[in-house]
């Protein structure tokens, strides 16, 4: 393993608090614990780093609220569990983050919102408008809704998904261990712990195990397979113990707390092979002189008035090129606009969308952080 280097700067962060460290232990939700995470992250906020929470701790919640001791195995019982704990859950987070002056807001996501391109394109919409706004997102799964077919199985995955669907830097996942060890350290106390590895590392396999609280679904493997997706999207992970005093503005600040795994290409690399490589092209607009200069010099979104032609049936959220009017494929990104609305406001200004439409998603055909150059 790799010594620890210092990790990269980030401007945009995923924290993911897992159900052991919200209940302390399964007794209802720690409001003392929830309070000083709340305040960890109102300090980064002062700093200008934005913060997404992807919260555990709804079922455990309303397990601990129903009165039940262990964690329920029917589907139903436990959507009933998360019902009823996501309310204590997110009324906790609203007032400790009230005390700092800082807005929250609640999403609760399926597996399903992030891989229909339209859905995922409207949750990251969404996500990126709160951040500009100040307002921290408290994420958690739709345990309420969700079937096993569409379940992200672990808010550790979903940590992960939500990092690749708003670019963050890092992604720091809070749990009851110091971080990953080389050994299961239950079983030797001795193992030394993994201060920092590339993501790709095949020895980092023998190093994970299950869960052992019986609160989460997901143990250190988890952990390692969300480091793994997070990667995708040249996020950063640190994997430490939420139990550390100021764990969150230690790690920001280069303290070597818990592992920290390296991915193996830059996020702007990262996107690029996932767009061009990974996503079918649905369709085209033809842009003229003035909109190809402009996205290949001044890297701008696409506007619908540099568009001279449509081809291709797509919805909103697919991908499609970019070509110049000699035909050359110059980009490709993920449109705001299905072909027919396309084709109806091209050659118009973003100011008569809504005029045209009866309705505007967004000014911009194609947004600047959804598009990349060939």
């Amino acid at each position: 393993m790799q010594c620890r280097s210092e990790l990269p700067s980030s401007k945009r962060i995923i924290v993911k608090i897992g159900s052991a460290l919200l209940t302390a232990g399964g007794k209802g939700l720690d409001q003392a614990a929830i309070g000083q995470w709340v305040q960890q992250i109102a300090a980064l906020r002062q700093r200008g780093i934005q913060v997404v929470l992807v919260s555990s701790g709804s079922v455990a919640e309303g397990m601990s609220r129903l009165g039940w001791k262990t964690r329920p195995r029917r589907l139903n019982e436990l959507q009933a569990a998360a019902s009823v704990g996501q309310m204590g859950l997110v009324q906790t987070y609203e007032s400790l983050f009230k005390r700092h002056g800082l807005q929250t807001a609640q999403i609760l996501l399926t597996h399903d919102d992030l891989s229909n391109r339209e859905r995922y394109l409207n949750s990251r919409s969404t996500m990126l408008t709160l951040l500009e706004l100040g307002v921290i997102p408290i994420i958690n799964e739709n345990d309420t809704v969700a079937t096993e077919e569409i379940r992200f199985g672990d808010n550790d995955t979903l940590g992960a998904l939500v990092a690749n669907a708003i670019e963050a830097d890092l992604l720091v996942i809070l749990t009851d261990q110091a971080g990953l060890f080389e050994r299961n350290p239950s079983l030797d106390p001795s193992a030394p712990l993994v201060q920092q590895a590339s993501i790709n590392d095949p020895r980092l396999n023998a190093m994970v195990g299950d869960s052992l609280s019986g609160l989460g679904r997901g143990g250190m493997i988890t952990k390692l397979r969300a480091a793994r997706l997070a990667a995708r999207s040249g996020t950063t992970t640190v994997i430490a113990s939420g139990r550390e005093s100021k764990a969150l503005p230690r790690i920001l600040e280069g303290d070597h707390l818990g592992t920290l795994l390296i991915p193996d290409i830059s996020p702007l690399i990262a996107r690029k092979l996932w767009m061009a490589g990974q996503l079918k092209l649905k369709g085209s607009f033809t842009v003229d002189d003035g909109a190809e200069r402009v996205l290949q010099e001044a890297g701008k979104s696409l506007l619908p008035i540099g568009v001279t032609a449509v081809e291709g049936e797509f919805l909103r959220g697919d991908l499609v090129a970019c070509l110049n009017q000699a035909g050359r494929e110059i980009a490709r990104g993920l449109t705001n606009y299905n072909a027919d609305e396309s084709r109806l406001i091209m050659r118009q200004p973003s100011s008569r969308i809504e005029e045209i439409l009866g309705y505007v998603d967004e000014p911009e055909l194609i947004h600047r952080d959804n598009l990349v150059l060939i």
